[in-house]
């Protein structure tokens, strides 16, 4: 095993500081030590791929890990360690690989990850990449993350559809947990919350509510597909029912259906803004079918958010948010409305019953939280150079 004393590649940045204990040739055995290593850095998101040092991400910036690139040799370990030995052969039949992965350094603790591997071509060859995101193992609290008094406010409708969206890497899983989090710990629950998870990221062992009850499903490991989650959830009496992603029209289906039958339905969407999640959703719907759908849908709709994370002054990241309520009047008079004409409306809208995301921007650049770039990303000023 190689001897090398760790360095730090940014004057001054502990965060740069390389992995002191990496071996010349990783096995099977050196992962866990090394995930656990970055983890303890504070990298939220690890990526291991082909013919690349192993980079760290903290708070939005990669830093190197190892020394050296990763080789054919080196990838298989990670790959049989994390995944199993038949990934090789899964990744070449044009499948990428969602999964959790958990270390146990203990008997009372873990370190948990989400994790994608996808096929990609290094240097004019096959070759794989592996994202692995750290989970907390507890979820936080609406309050950790600083979500406005008005969405916690309107978090808990009795039954109807609660959307939380954004891009990718975006905290909308983490907003869930923490809203789920809410839901258990009210001194009266939330009677039976059904979750359908792909990979399962927060779990609520640690919780104390006596008067909830959460089953945890993972799809595919458990059922096939979102869509299937839901018509398992329909047969189980749930109080309230977990959507990990709204993707395709048999899954927002399925979602609108138990909305309609008295529960309170959570679901995620990879859209930015209250306005666009409508009119994304309607759209995966056939033409003859649309309208009826998009009526369906807004019949169930009880809250949008919308949230970004970027990094915040100081360090680490904050998230922002665009948000919009949908009590009743504003149902009905939607509905009352063509569907051609919603985003327009909703966008006028937003302001009375919710928030913009300029507005949220710019009280977190007013407060110096956030600098001018961010602020311009978000407000639609430029990319801010």
């Amino acid at each position: 095993m190689a001897t090398r004393k760790p360095i730090s590649l940014l004057k001054g940045d502990v965060s740069g500081i390389v992995y002191p204990d990496e071996p010349d040739r990783f096995r099977e055995e050196h992962v866990d030590a090394l995930l656990e290593w970055c983890v303890k850095q504070g990298s939220s998101d690890i990526t291991i791929q082909t013919d690349r040092p192993i980079y760290n991400d903290i708070s939005g910036v990669l830093y190197p890990a190892t020394y050296r690139a990763m080789d054919s040799s080196d990838m298989i370990s990670f790959l049989s360690k994390i995944y199993g030995a038949d990934a090789p052969a899964r990744l070449a039949s044009a499948k990428d690989l969602d999964i959790s992965y958990e270390i146990r350094p203990d008997r009372y603790s873990r370190v948990r990850f989400r994790v994608n591997i996808t096929a990609i071509q290094a240097k004019g060859r096959d070759a794989a990449q592996i994202t692995m995101r750290s989970l907390p193992t507890d979820p936080p609290y609406l309050s950790d993350l600083g979500v406005e008094q008005a969405i916690i406010d309107a978090w808990s409708p009795r039954q109807g559809m609660v959307i939380i969206t954004g891009p990718t890497g975006s905290g909308k899983s983490t907003l869930l947990a923490a809203g789920n989090r809410m839901l258990l710990e009210r001194p009266h629950g939330c009677g039976k919350m059904l979750t359908y998870e792909s990979p399962i990221e927060f779990t609520y062992d640690s919780i104390k509510s006596p008067r909830s009850l959460v089953a945890q499903t993972e799809i595919p490991r458990h059922l096939p597909d979102f869509s299937a989650g839901v018509r398992n959830a329909l047969r189980r009496k749930p109080n309230v029912i977990l959507i990990g992603e709204a993707r395709d029209k048999e899954t927002i289906s399925a979602a609108i259906e138990a909305a309609q039958t008295g529960h309170a339905v959570y679901t995620t969407t990879h859209t930015t803004g209250v306005s666009s999640t409508i009119k994304r959703m309607i759209s995966s719907f056939e033409k003859d079918e649309r309208t009826e759908r998009a009526y369906s849908l807004m019949e169930t709709l009880r809250l949008i958010v919308t949230q970004v994370l970027v990094p915040r002054e100081g360090g680490g990241r904050i998230g922002v948010r665009e948000w919009m309520a949908f009590p009743e009047e504003i149902r009905e008079k939607l509905l009352d409305m063509d569907i051609n004409n919603w985003a327009n409306e909703i966008q006028r809208l937003i302001p009375l019953y919710g928030q913009t995301m300029t507005t949220s921007a710019t009280i977190e650049f007013e407060a110096g939280v956030i600098n001018k770039r961010y602020y311009l990303l978000l407000t639609g000023g430029g990319s801010g150079e």
